[in-house]
């Protein structure tokens, strides 16, 4: 058995550029003793996911007690490395976030991915404003003696379609991989970002590893191997998926009866 310090080492370790930690986001203990069945390396909830299976909307909406309890029953159903998803942090203030992520690896965690996408959607956090965040998560996991690995995720590719993304996009986004880095940051993630090219640019220039969220058929996850990312994650593909298959079911076993 693992101990929390030596999970969180563990977790570091995983990201290898080239050779990415494939991480199929999970929402509660069942889905993760699942994944776990499967052979996973590690486990990764995923914001949106959670939220809808508890009935709620994306967007810190969710009550933060909740996301606790629900971190609690996943860390102690599994012996992988746990990282949640915390979308802003969870509060208005750093102040508040630094609570939080204690409150957080107190429960088994050993990452987090913090973005800088305003909650509710409707813009980014300032640079600065997502730095006082991340030095925040990075005090917290010091004083816990935890090397608490930490994604930060940038929406930038996500406020614009993917056939729009320019090379601007991607000077914006390595402005904010450098700040977030130098604030803390283990991690950059990227979502929405599709491009091979801007992709295969990133990952060279990024003082970080680089995480691409898969949305489409391509590019596969071998490809995004060569363009050197270092860890590849689904968001709310699986429970998306999951919860059409149990709709079909429901059909099917409702046509049967009807």
């Amino acid at each position: 058995m693992h101990t929390l310090k030596e999970q969180a080492e563990l977790f570091h370790q995983l990201h290898i550029k080239g050779n990415p930690l494939v991480l199929i986001n999970v929402w509660d203990a069942g889905s993760t003793k699942a994944i776990e069945s499967i052979g996973a390396t590690a486990i990764a909830t995923g914001s949106w996911s959670v939220a809808a299976a508890h009935g709620e909307q994306d967007g810190e909406i969710m009550p933060f007690e909740w996301v606790l309890s629900n971190l609690a029953r996943i860390t102690t159903s599994t012996k992988l490395p746990v990282t949640i998803d915390i979308e802003g942090g969870h509060g208005r203030y750093a102040s508040e976030v630094k609570e939080n992520i204690i409150r957080i690896i107190e429960h088994g965690a050993v990452g987090i991915n913090i973005e800088d996408q305003l909650p509710g959607g409707t813009g980014l956090y300032a640079i600065e404003e997502l730095v006082l965040r991340l030095r925040a998560a990075r005090e917290a996991a010091e004083r816990m003696d935890i090397p608490l690995f930490i994604n930060a995720r940038t929406d930038i590719f996500l406020q614009t379609a993917p056939a729009q993304h320019t090379s601007s996009h991607l000077e914006e986004a390595l402005v904010r991989s450098h700040a977030y880095a130098e604030a803390g940051a283990s991690g950059l993630f990227v979502p929405g970002l599709q491009d091979p090219q801007l992709i295969q640019e990133l990952c060279e220039r990024s003082p970080i590893p680089v995480n691409v969220m898969v949305t489409s058929n391509e590019p596969t996850p071998a490809q995004l191997a060569r363009l050197g990312v270092a860890r590849v994650s689904y968001g709310p593909y699986p429970y998306q998926s999951a919860m059409e298959h149990l709709k079909d079911l429901g059909r099917s076993i409702l046509l049967e009866t009807s």
